[in-house]
C-alpha cells in the first residue's frame, strides 16, 4: 500500500471518490483515468483514492470496466497512494464477487455502501457487510448514507459489525456527529467524513480524514486543512475551510455531483468527460456560474476554459 497509512488512518487522510473518465462517446476512457489519478495524488496531494464508487458511476459501468479501472489506477498510482475499489450494491451475492475482483485486480481495500432502495432491516446490514468483510483478506470502509440508501447503519449495528477484523471503517454521509462520536469512542472504528460540507467538522470529532468529491479540484487545499487541525491551528484550519465554501456550494449542492465535479474538471483541462445515462450533461449555464464559484475559491481555472 501506499504512504501515509497508519492504524488510525489506514488509508491515509486525504481521499478523494474519483469520477470515472468517459469519451464523447461514453466509453470509459482508461488512458485518462490513469491521468487523472496520477494528477490527484502528485499535484493534489491525495493519500489515496476511491474507484468506482457511485461518483465513479458504478451504477452503469460494468464489472469488467470496474476490473480494468482498477487494474488501471493501481498500476498508475498503487505504490504511493491506497486504492480503495468500490464494491458494494444492494446484491449481497454480486458485492461479495465485485469484492473478489478488486482483490484480484490489486485494490488495498475496499467501500462497501448500504444496499440501496432494498431498505434491509439491521440484522440485514450486518450479515450483508459480514458477507463482504468475509469474501476477501482485504480492509474494509462502510459506507453510511442514508439519504440515498433509504436506511442508515445504526451505532449498535456498527459496534457489532466493528468485531469484525477486517471492517476497520466508516465513510459516513449520515451527518450525525453526535452518533459519530459515540461509535468511536467504543469501537477501534476510523471515520472518514464523507461530506464535503462537514469536513471540518468531523476532524473535530476525531475523524482520520475525508473522502471526497470537490478534492478532485482543492485536493491540496484540503490536505492542508488537515495539517493545520492537526497541528493545533484551528483558526487556520477554519480559514481554509471557509474560503473553499463557494467551491463546496458549488460542486455539491446545484445539481448532481458527478454532473458537477466533470464540468469542473472539463473546465480545468482535466480528465473528466462525459456522463453515463442517467445522468445529463452539465448546461452551460451551470459551467458559466461553476466557473465563477472555482475562481471565488481560489482555483486557477484556465482564462479560455468554456
Amino acid at each position: 500500500m501506499g504512504p501515509s497509512t497508519t492504524s488510525d488512518a489506514p488509508f491515509g487522510r486525504m481521499l478523494t471518490a474519483m469520477v470515472t473518465p468517459m469519451t464523447a462517446e461514453g466509453a470509459v476512457d482508461f488512458d485518462g483515468a490513469a491521468r487523472l489519478a496520477t494528477h490527484l495524488v502528485d499535484e493534489q496531494r491525495h493519500d489515496g483514492l476511491v474507484v468506482s464508487g457511485t461518483t465513479g458511476e458504478s451504477p452503469t459501468t460494468s464489472d469488467a470496466e470496474k476490473q480494468r479501472l482498477i487494474e488501471t489506477v493501481v498500476a498508475a498510482v498503487g505504490d504511493r497512494a491506497a486504492v480503495i475499489a468500490g464494491a458494494g450494491t444492494n446484491d449481497t451475492a454480486h458485492s461479495v464477487e465485485l469484492a473478489r475482483q478488486a482483490e484480484r485486480a490489486g485494490a488495498h481495500g475496499l467501500l462497501v455502501v448500504t444496499p440501496y432502495y432494498s431498505k434491509p432491516p439491521q440484522e440485514g446490514l450486518v450479515r450483508h457487510f459480514t458477507a463482504v468483510a468475509d469474501a476477501t483478506g482485504l480492509p474494509n470502509v462502510l459506507y453510511d448514507i442514508p439519504g440515498r440508501a433509504g436506511v442508515a447503519i445504526e451505532t449498535e449495528t456498527l459496534v457489532r459489525l466493528a468485531e469484525h477484523p477486517r471492517i476497520v471503517a466508516v465513510k459516513d454521509a449520515k451527518g450525525d456527529l453526535f452518533a459519530g462520536s459515540a461509535v468511536m469512542s467504543r469501537t477501534d472504528l476510523v471515520f472518514y467524513s464523507g461530506d464535503d460540507s462537514l469536513n471540518l467538522a468531523w476532524l473535530s470529532m476525531g475523524a482520520a480524514g475525508m473522502i471526497s468529491v470537490v478534492g478532485h479540484v482543492v485536493g491540496a487545499d484540503l490536505h492542508e486543512m488537515i495539517d493545520a487541525y492537526r497541528a493545533g491551528d484551528a483558526g487556520r484550519a477554519i480559514a481554509i475551510h471557509r474560503r473553499l465554501l463557494p467551491v463546496v456550494t458549488a460542486i455539491m449542492t446545484r445539481t448532481q455531483g458527478v454532473i458537477a465535479v466533470k464540468a469542473a474538471l472539463n473546465l480545468l483541462g482535466r480528465p473528466g468527460g462525459t456522463v453515463r445515462p442517467p445522468l445529463v450533461e452539465a448546461t452551460p449555464e451551470f459551467a458559466a456560474r461553476l466557473r465563477e464559484d472555482l475562481v471565488i475559491g481560489g482555483v486557477k481555472v484556465p482564462e479560455d476554459s468554456s
